[in-house]
């Protein structure tokens, strides 16, 4: 399910909640569908109990998850997601924008390469 790279400069807890946003923007993870334990993945991956933890109150904060008392973490709706984590994601994008333009990509590519479509995405 996630792969760790211990050579990477991020703490292992934002490798698990890097992974599992991205299961679950990907449609790997669906809405509604149960996370593993929290013991359960820490075993899976070899690592703390609290380093799960900490990545799942982390993505539960963020509105990627919610909690159930006595049931688990399950994957919240889209609906749910942070205005923050939004914000955040649209400051990298115009950052990476004004990088691109100033490297010499045009508008016009940026437009293709991001889509006409809602949702759309062209490679």
């Amino acid at each position: 399910m996630l792969n760790l790279d211990y050579r990477d400069a991020r703490p292992i807890y934002e490798q698990v909640k890097d992974g599992l946003r991205r299961l679950m923007v990907s449609g790997a993870i669906r809405e509604g569908e149960k996370l593993p334990s929290v013991r359960s993945m820490a075993s899976s991956l070899a690592i703390n109990p609290n380093t799960i933890q900490r990545a799942y109150e982390a993505l539960e904060a963020e509105g990627y998850l919610y909690s159930v008392p006595g049931k688990g973490s399950f994957a919240a709706p889209h609906t749910g997601v942070d205005g923050r984590r939004r914000e955040e994601l649209l400051e990298v994008f115009d950052q990476t924008t004004a990088e691109l333009l100033f490297l010499g990509v045009t508008g016009d590519a940026l437009r293709t390469r991001i889509g006409t479509k809602e949702g759309g995405c062209v490679q």
